[in-house]
């Protein structure tokens, strides 16, 4: 097992506010070989690894430790409305001045 992956994989499932079954879905395994990453029973292959990156808006570098710091993070604007979007822009451009 990849030092640290466990966690890292625990933490940013529940920082992006899904359950095991929903990435479970997404990478189209069951639901227990998301527990079993997690608890470090076992290492997901390549593909998965991958496909947990881009779930999780992250490297593969951060992912397996070999980046301290994850990368930008990204907001899901899915269901939102082109108008809505443009206003998030607006307010994250004035937050940062």
């Amino acid at each position: 097992m990849i030092q640290g992956l466990p966690d890292r994989l625990r933490e940013l499932r529940i920082r992006c506010g899904y359950a095991q079954r929903q990435v479970a879905n997404t990478l189209r395994v069951s639901p227990s070989i998301i527990s079993s990453y997690e608890t470090g029973e076992r290492t997901p292959s390549t593909e998965n690894l991958l496909a947990l990156s881009y779930l999780y808006r992250c490297s593969t570098d951060y992912l397996l430790g070999r980046e301290a710091n994850q990368t930008p993070q990204y907001l899901d604007t899915e269901g939102l409305s082109s108008e809505q979007v443009r206003l998030l822009s607006e307010l994250i451009a004035t937050m940062r001045k």
